[in-house]
């Protein structure tokens, strides 16, 4: 399995970048990451990631943006699996293990889990999704997004799924709000399971994307883009199923 992971190599990340490539080096299951640098030295990759094989690194040589970064990154990957991974989160211990025997056992098309709040003094706060735990059939996931404004309705970033789906249903061409799009289009295409255990863990700090000024701005726009997305990819779906059993 790989995990892709996109960052602009930014300096009060660097440490963050670290952390989740030690979350890496504890998993139970072998491994790859590509690393998108977007648009900066690649020379400025803390040296455990730059001196580990299994890291590859695919260097823009302009920033592009985190959703173009994920998606050129994507052609990178050679695995059966994949998963996205922000540069300033972690991973639970047991997160590949878990997921990757559930997709190998069951044959479904991604399999997710929960995630915890990770906060500046290591505690953390589960985040249960609104998806409840258990199988679904392509496009149920989407029908826990209520409504755009809602809470989403699962983890972009606590899905492990077969790289076809992924590379079927990449991050959205926003500026934000492209891991909803990914999200809904996955789970829109195959059935999967959801887990009741965290697999990921979201860092809090000033740095993040949803403490910036500029955030709300577009928000609403990238929430009611990525719903409408989601309904209709589970619309096309449904209605090619329909067509298929007459």
């Amino acid at each position: 399995m790989t995990v892709v992971i996109a960052t602009q190599l930014k300096p009060n990340r660097l440490g963050y970048l670290t952390a989740m490539y030690d979350s890496l080096t504890r998993q139970g299951v072998p491994w790859e990451a590509v690393i998108a640098v977007d648009g900066a030295d690649p020379e400025r990759l803390p040296a455990p990631l730059a001196g580990d094989a299994r890291v590859r690194i695919l260097a823009l040589s302009r920033p592009v943006g985190a959703a173009c970064a994920r998606n050129l990154a994507l052609t990178q990957v050679r695995t059966p699996y994949v998963n996205w991974a922000d540069d300033d989160d972690e991973f639970t211990d047991d997160a590949m293990r878990v997921r990757l025997t559930v997709l190998e056992s069951t044959g479904v098309g991604w399999c997710a889990g929960w995630s915890e709040d990770l906060h500046p003094d290591g505690s953390t706060t589960l985040w249960r999704c609104p998806t409840p735990p258990g199988r679904h059939e392509a496009g149920d996931v989407w029908t826990y997004w209520r409504t755009p404004a809602g809470t989403i309705p699962i983890g972009p970033t606590t899905i492990l799924a077969r790289t076809d789906l992924v590379r079927a249903a990449p991050m959205g061409g926003l500026v934000q709000g492209e891991d909803y799009m990914a999200a809904v289009g996955v789970t829109s295409l195959a059935s999967g399971i959801l887990l009741p255990v965290p697999v990921y863990r979201y860092r809090k700090h000033p740095g993040q994307m949803t403490k910036q000024a500029s955030y709300d701005a577009l928000e609403a726009a990238a929430r009611q883009h990525a719903w409408t997305y989601g309904r209709s990819l589970r619309s096309a779906v449904r209605t090619r199923e329909a067509l298929a059993r007459d």
